[in-house]
């Protein structure tokens, strides 16, 4: 039976359609496994006292009621410390260094160099970060290789790329008829890039500084080697502090079945707060959008 050149394409188009669909559902297979396991694990160690109490003692009774339940408060408040941290760190170097690749660089070979640093250190290993970190401090301070400043200088490693190429990307949507009215009008430079020119690529900047922020709040590998594990709180910049995916490591590796539940009731809150960020990083991206569209 022959197929003219029309029946061959419709079948080569239906073809490639169920291909495409069938690497959806291969996709979406793990992902909805892995978000269906975490919920149900998860979601019974969600409490008032799971987001208020302090680290319990650990406890190898596999009864619950046996053991204390204790909660997360102080891995929710070290990552937020540390996000808070890292983002003042990284986001004015990586805006910044945007900034001058696109309005000041051109061509350059300094331009150039960024926008591929960017790309080399967006790639590497987020070990690499911790071990930079961690060799910083044991060269020129012991004292704070185990710090919270430590653990925010890994995490701002990680940061910087990632704001770096997407402000890249957002300053170069911008038409360069607007760069050339606001000189003709006589603004410096410098003011034209601060004031319109990275203003109009707000909805781009936003978006990856919220990106830079989900990564560094689900790395765990960084803060390996720049946090010792504690029980307690906040007590001092010079004192590291237990992130929520530190202590997921440590709890979910551990013997003790109330470090264990709430290492699933982590990864859920984990998740959740990711995700949030996403969420809301499109709700920005679309209404700031809209709004400089609209203007």
């Amino acid at each position: 039976m022959k197929f003219d050149r029309h029946q061959r394409r419709k079948i080569f188009s239906h073809g490639m359609t169920v291909l495409s669909g069938l690497a959806i559902v291969v996709i979406l297979i793990p992902l909805i496994a892995i978000l269906y396991e975490v919920i149900v694990q998860g979601l019974p160690a969600f409490s008032v006292g799971f987001f208020t109490k302090q680290f319990p003692v650990p406890c190898g009774s596999s009864n619950p009621s046996a053991c204390p339940q204790g909660g997360i408060a102080p891995a929710i408040q070290g990552t937020f410390i540390l996000i808070g941290m890292s983002s003042l760190i990284a986001l004015p170097i990586g805006i910044g260094a945007a900034m001058f690749a696109v309005e000041y660089g051109g061509q350059s070979v300094w331009a150039r160099a960024i926008s591929t640093m960017a790309d080399v250190l967006s790639g590497l290993p987020s070990i690499l970060a911790g071990v930079f970190a961690y060799s910083l401090f044991l060269q020129y301070n012991r004292t704070l290789t185990f710090s919270t400043f430590s653990e925010a200088i890994a995490l701002a490693v990680l940061m910087v790329p990632v704001v770096t190429r997407a402000t890249e990307e957002a300053l170069r949507t911008v038409p360069q008829s607007v760069r050339e009215a606001a000189l003709a009008l006589g603004i410096p430079r410098w003011k034209s890039a601060l004031r319109i020119t990275l203003i109009t690529a707000l909805p781009g900047v936003v978006t990856g500084a919220l990106l830079s922020i989900a990564r560094a709040a689900g790395e765990s590998a960084p803060i390996l080697l720049t946090s010792l594990f504690s029980l307690h709180g906040f007590t001092g910049f010079n004192y590291s502090v237990t992130p929520m995916p530190l202590w997921i490591y440590y709890a979910a590796t551990s013997p003790y079945h109330n470090w264990q539940v709430l290492a699933w009731g982590t990864a859920l809150f984990l998740v959740l707060i990711i995700l949030s960020i996403s969420v809301v990083s499109r709700i920005v991206l679309n209404r700031l959008t809209r709004r400089a569209a609209g203007g």
